[in-house]
């Protein structure tokens, strides 16, 4: 059903990313998405950061448009749908590359309470292009890679995991599907619980325009297990 809710506040989070906190408390699992629709300009999906909040990144003209709103304007959105991340271990680790970090945030605040040890292992291009918002009260530990060094370690957040991995019980991923691949194989496809993107429309598994192999993303994820093996 679609909804409006209204922007109580927007911050800057990074280079041409911002937070968009709204009125509407939503009850959903780290991991799931909503559709978000302006009137006029088309609908997209976004995963949620918060009960309230979504982090976007400005890519494109929806976007663009997304970003010319102000605290008292208006959302439409619908959802949140998808399956979310299920939560396993104790010692866990949440790679986060580029704009991945909204739903691993969301884990982080929500189940802080399910895990004896969260590390966030977060990369981005540059030091500008990281969006840690204030997951440091929700972590134990943050590790930052840079692909340029400005920030944090020179690299990326799987050759840090690589280094790390039997500290772990269990990996939780979201970033550009390059690195989700690495995860995968640096878990060997075990232990490991990854956030897929792909082009959505309806956001309820009747277009398929999200096709991952046999498996629609709306549907059957974003969130997959080391069943994705082979299709990412």
């Amino acid at each position: 059903m679609l909804r409006r809710v209204r922007i109580v506040d927007v911050r800057d989070a990074a280079k041409d990313v911002k937070a968009f906190h709204f009125d509407d408390a939503l009850e959903f699992v780290p991991g799931q998405f909503i559709m978000v629709w302006l009137p006029g300009v088309g609908e997209k999906p976004f995963s949620l950061a918060d009960r309230g909040m979504i982090v976007v990144k400005r890519v494109g003209p929806f976007t663009s448009r997304l970003f010319e709103l102000e605290e008292g304007d208006y959302l439409w959105i619908r959802g949140p749908y998808g399956n979310g991340f299920r939560p396993r271990g104790e010692r866990i680790a949440l790679v986060a590359g580029g704009i991945g970090i909204p739903p691993l945030y969301a884990l982080a605040k929500l189940w802080r309470d399910k895990f004896r040890k969260i590390t966030l292992i977060y990369g981005a291009r540059t030091e500008e292009e990281l969006a840690l918002l204030d997951v440091g009260r929700y972590v134990d530990e943050v590790i930052i890679t840079t692909d340029d060094g400005s920030s944090g370690k020179k690299g990326f957040p799987t050759d840090v995991l690589k280094e790390m991995r039997e500290e772990f019980d269990q990996v939780y991923a979201c970033g550009p599907e390059a690195m989700l691949k690495a995860v995968l194989g640096v878990m060997e496809y075990r232990n490991v619980q990854i956030s897929a993107e792909r082009y959505m429309r309806c956001g309820i598994g009747v277009c398929g325009s999200c096709a991952l192999g046999r498996y629609l993303v709306c549907r059957d994820g974003p969130v997959f297990d080391g069943r994705i093996s082979g299709i990412i």
